[in-house]
């Protein structure tokens, strides 16, 4: 039992064993992340080749452990073997920001640690960028709109658009570019053209400075894809395909793809409408941002209908939450830094009986939880549908007996107290006429009904808060025994080994310990929630006391006698 529950805590906290180092030249490097698995970014197929925007900055890179202009930058895949093609659009070193682009041969679905790593750190490396080789060959045109050269495609087909947009600095990704109803233009070329019932796809991160508008985000002869209102349309030819709703004044990737006589629409990654589309052949020039006023970055052309999970993959990998990549400290570089996993020693030097006392206060931990959740969840709707029915029941008049009739307040105390009295109350009136009125003897059996229901609310709203005191109070003795005993069986182990030394001594010890804090880890959150939730209720309490001599006042004073 004790190995099982060690190896699954080592499994969770302890530090995995790194594959070895690409090369010695580059001494520091990170781990990237690319998670599908996640709510929101689960794909249903292997996407290959695909260009992953990375974001680096001064929480989880290194700025002043790389080259000035980041040329020692190189990524390598998860086998620390095989170098990745990648290129950087914008390093900042000065404000510690950086955005490089990597191609990444695989993402597939489900893969919660899939890793590339990043190293740096070597000041003779010269640069390693290839930037037309980070995008497959399906696709025919990248413009990031980064300075130096804004208006140069990237890909391989080495297009160079005209035009004079403005260059926005630190936008979305780098820079992006700035319409106000002018046009870039790129001429007709061989890489861009389009055959009859082939297969093209097309996508750009948009801002439109305000909606609605009639705009032209790309135009290939009887091929468009444009902003019509705040409603997004492909017309390919006489065949129109429209749908999703944007958004002014905020980034939105929009995507549109044509293939096997099909178009589909995205925005950020979600499908908003489809056709039977037959993509025309034709060579035209491409213009792109006609009569759109607003940010635009990151169009990328393909000659292949991106599927679903592709678009997707870069909504949700260039976006601004960026969900898909994370960058983190390579757990290799922070074991060396540290010198010694010292939560695996712990681990390792954990007794029994402290393993038995830490699973006792794992379960308590859990409850507590549950019972701090749950507590504050219904406080919260006792407190607000007290609120809303005071509310009516201090701004009714001569009909302040018929609250129960239309709206109801399932989650109020107060409501519930006021159906107690209100019982009591048709009960005599039923028997005695409501004309007689009510006797003081009335009033004292109507008040006393009141307030045993007033008790078993109290009792209701106080109820699985003794599991708060048992932690608080609990919690710290338990790690403690824990940690006796373990400080106990340390000695007589080193005694009957006849070994005095500190490295014989310190990780029983420290172990022992382990228990102690276990028991605080505990104690503290449920004492924290625990004085929050008795605060709340205290006043519930308050307003419930309140609120039964208000009503039987009232009462008394309309229909007292």
């Amino acid at each position: 039992m004790k190995n099982i529950i060690a190896l699954g805590a080592l499994l969770a906290l302890a530090p995995s064993i790194a594959n070895a180092w690409w090369d010695e030249a580059w001494t520091a490097r990170r781990t990237v992340t690319l998670d599908t698995s996640a709510a929101g970014v689960a794909i249903t197929s292997p996407q290959t080749s695909v260009p992953v925007a990375i974001r680096l900055h001064s929480g989880n890179f290194d700025f002043t452990a790389a080259k000035e202009d980041g040329s020692d930058l190189r990524f390598v895949s998860a086998d620390d073997k095989t170098l990745l093609r990648y290129h950087i659009e914008r390093y900042d070193s000065l404000n510690e920001l950086a955005v490089v682009w990597v191609q990444v041969p695989m993402v597939a679905p489900g893969q919660d640690k899939a890793t590339i790593h990043a190293y740096f750190g070597n000041a003779a490396a010269a640069g390693g960028q290839d930037a037309s080789g980070t995008f497959d060959p399906a696709t025919t045109g990248v413009w990031h709109f980064s300075e130096p050269a804004p208006l140069k495609d990237l890909s391989a087909s080495g297009l160079v658009a005209t035009g004079e947009p403005g260059v926005q600095k630190a936008a979305l990704l780098g820079d992006a570019a700035i319409f106000a109803g002018g046009a870039l233009r790129v001429p007709a070329a061989p890489q861009l053209a389009t055959t009859a019932g082939g297969a093209w796809s097309a996508s750009a991160w948009i801002k439109p400075a305000a909606l609605p508008q009639q705009a032209t985000l790309y135009a290939q002869g009887s091929l468009t894809l444009t902003v019509e209102g705040d409603t997004l349309s492909l017309n390919a030819g006489d065949v129109r395909v429209t749908g999703g709703t944007l958004k002014p004044g905020a980034w939105q990737h929009v995507a549109a793809t044509i293939g096997g006589g099909r178009a589909f629409l995205y925005v950020d990654g979600q499908q908003v409408g489809n056709g039977d589309v037959t993509l025309p052949a034709g060579q035209a020039e491409v213009v792109i941002g006609e009569g759109y006023a607003g940010e635009l970055d990151e169009v990328q052309l393909a000659n292949s209908a991106r599927s679903a999970d592709w678009v997707k993959l870069a909504a949700l990998g260039q976006g601004p939450d960026a969900r898909f990549v994370t960058v983190r400290e390579d757990v290799a570089e922070a074991a060396e830094e540290g010198g010694h996993n010292y939560f695996g020693i712990l681990l390792d030097n954990l007794t029994t009986d402290a393993w038995v006392v830490i699973i006792i206060l794992a379960v308590m931990f859990v409850i507590s939880v549950w019972v701090m959740i749950a507590k504050a969840m219904m406080v919260g709707r006792v407190d607000g549908d007290n609120r809303r029915f005071l509310g009516r029941f201090r701004q009714a008049s001569a009909d302040f007996l018929k609250l129960d009739a239309g709206v109801v307040h399932p989650d109020s105390s107060l409501f519930r107290l006021y159906g107690a009295g209100l019982r009591e109350i048709r009960k005599r009136f039923d028997t005695q006429g409501e004309a007689a009125g009510l006797t003081g003897a009335s009033m004292d059996a109507i008040k006393a009904a009141i307030d045993a229901d007033m008790v078993r609310e109290s009792h209701k709203l106080n109820s699985q808060m003794v599991l708060l005191t048992i932690a608080i109070s609990g919690g710290p003795f338990l790690g403690l025994l824990g940690t006796v005993v373990g400080v106990m069986i340390t000695f007589a182990a080193i005694a009957a080994a006849g070994d005095v030394n500190v490295n014989a001594i310190a990780p029983g010890i420290a172990a022992a310990l382990l228990a102690t804090v276990a028991g605080l880890a505990v104690a503290i959150p449920a004492l924290f929630g625990y004085n929050y939730l008795a605060s709340r209720i205290k006043n519930i309490s308050a307003d419930m006391q309140i609120f039964v001599d208000e009503f039987v006042t009232r009462v008394a004073e309309v229909h007292g006698r």
